[in-house]
């Protein structure tokens, strides 16, 4: 837990950063996720940064049966699943003002959870928004997977260089593979790896033998 709160703080705080330096037409650029903007990412952000104050208020359930890998399964996918992500991140946007009321409202969200996180034990049990019983730990994994991951997306409709802090990107690239080592002849630093096992750089015919050869399975990972 300790690591993974580490990595939520330094990347929340990062990207916090980043928004408060935008200007207003910064929030209307399209993004590598259509149909959304840059406002309509960052609501999307926002909104799963600080889903765990609700889910730390409601009654635990009995017992744990998905972890953060399961969570991103084929069937958070579906085309219903997004297209209500697609249509509340929208609605979101479309209440959240300009840059500075943008940059302040993601701050609040992500720091309610942490300090909703800080009173609870690790083991403490959630339940998300699709039903899965977690545990906090697992679940705030998923947490620095979106931030961090849409991070890359927000840097690259931008125009900047990706900011995905050092602590995010171990769990991050942890979890997406499986904890398996990849091939050192790829080379891969990793917000490499990161770009390379979501589809947000293509691999090449050389990199996609090598991780075949070596029975790397990537996390499913829909955004």
């Amino acid at each position: 837990m300790d690591q993974v709160r580490t990595a939520f703080r330094d990347e929340c705080a990062r990207l916090e950063e980043v928004l408060r330096s935008l200007d207003e037409a910064d929030l209307d650029r399209p993004t590598p996720c259509p149909p959304w903007a840059v406002r309509d990412l960052i609501a999307h952000v926002r909104t799963g940064a600080g889903r765990l104050v609700d889910m730390l208020a409601a009654p635990a359930p009995q017992r744990a049966e998905v972890d953060a890998a399961g969570y991103f399964g084929a069937a958070k996918f579906t085309p219903e699943v997004d297209q209500a992500r697609i249509d509340s991140a929208r609605r979101a946007a479309g209440e959240s003002g300009g840059v500075p009321a943008v940059a302040a409202d993601f701050g609040r969200a992500w720091r309610a959870s942490d300090v909703a996180v800080a009173a609870q034990p690790p083991w403490r049990l959630v339940r998300t928004r699709h039903g899965d019983p977690m545990t906090l730990t697992e679940f705030l994994r998923t947490r620095v997977v979106e931030v961090g991951v849409h991070g890359l997306d927000l840097a690259a409709a931008l125009d900047r260089r990706p900011w995905l802090t050092p602590t995010a990107a171990s769990v991050v690239a942890d979890l997406l593979t499986g904890g398996r080592p990849v091939p050192a002849e790829l080379g891969w630093d990793p917000l490499t790896l990161i770009g390379k096992a979501t589809g947000r750089v293509e691999l090449t015919n050389r990199e996609r033998t090598l991780v075949e050869a070596a029975g790397v399975r990537w996390l499913s990972f829909g955004g």
